[in-house]
């Protein structure tokens, strides 16, 4: 595998031999101190140019960083549709074991990319001074935040109201209807939830990395491995036990971020808790 000097030296080559190329960034991962390096981190670059359409007409430049294993370009697709204007990428898995994530984006749109920049953002190349400012690389955007008493009742909300779809899709033995409510809304407030009480026992000056990565580093090894059984959703026993189990932990976490911070802890734990047991007695009996 090419190393990251290597990988770098590459990039910043072929812009500083590029007429078109203006500005260089990296983003991401690369850019966090924070964050442990390994060899799957992407490269993301973004390469500001003058002729978008010179790029775009062939892909017969992008040779020059390696044999691709596969190359993915989200804005030149249809059943996915572009998101990102009038930006253009390519996502590149080497046979190296190397990926480069690169956008091309009109040099005309710096400010817009740097007002839109999440903070982790680093220059690597700016031959006529587009960049005024400093730019100093920060994860303070993916900072845990305290939330206001409006924010927690709307997490307990969507928590206990969500869990209703669950129990729903169970009932009716619709089990992937029930593991996407439970996966991608109740298990992800839960995440919330705790996320917060760490923030309230370690303070809300860093980040738990993209998907609560780092979680595991700051719970409570029971609680960590207890919420690792949530994700057995096999079976339709095994999902009435994964919600069963969210109950108890954002029940537990829920009510030491009320108390912390001086919240209400609403009513929606005993009334859905006792909706859930009824529904799943009925189908047991």
């Amino acid at each position: 595998m090419r190393t990251e000097r290597e990988m770098m030296n590459m990039l910043i080559d072929l812009a500083k031999n590029d007429n078109r190329i203006r500005l260089i960034t990296l983003e991401g991962s690369r850019t966090n101190k924070n964050i442990p390096r390994d060899s799957f981190q992407d490269y993301d670059i973004s390469y500001f140019v003058t002729d978008m359409d010179s790029f775009k007409e062939s892909d017969l430049w992008l040779d020059i960083f390696g044999k691709r294993l596969m190359m993915q370009k989200p804005e030149d697709m249809e059943l996915f549709p572009p998101e990102l204007g009038n930006w253009f990428s390519y996502l590149m898995l080497f046979e190296d074991g190397n990926r480069i994530d690169l956008t091309l984006i009109p040099v005309n749109e710096v400010d817009d990319y740097f007002s839109k920049s999440d903070g982790l953002v680093e220059v690597l190349l700016d031959k006529d001074s587009l960049v005024k400012n400093d730019v100093i690389p920060s994860d303070r955007k993916y900072w845990i935040k305290k939330p206001t008493a409006r924010e927690f009742d709307d997490c307990c909300n969507e928590f206990w109201w969500v869990s209703t779809y669950v129990v729903k899709g169970l009932a009716r033995r619709e089990i992937l209807f029930a593991v996407d409510h439970l996966h991608e809304i109740v298990r992800s407030n839960l995440l919330r939830m705790m996320s917060w009480q760490i923030g309230l026992e370690k303070g809300f000056n860093f980040s738990l990395g993209k998907n609560y990565k780092f979680i595991y580093h700051y719970l409570p090894k029971e609680d960590w491995e207890t919420l690792l059984t949530t994700y057995s959703e096999s079976s339709y026993s095994n999902m009435w036990q994964s919600l069963f189990t969210c109950y108890e932990l954002f029940r537990k976490y829920s009510k030491s971020v009320a108390e912390d911070l001086g919240y209400k802890y609403p009513d929606h734990d005993e009334s859905i808790s006792n909706y859930t047991q009824n529904i799943y007695k009925s189908l047991n009996e």
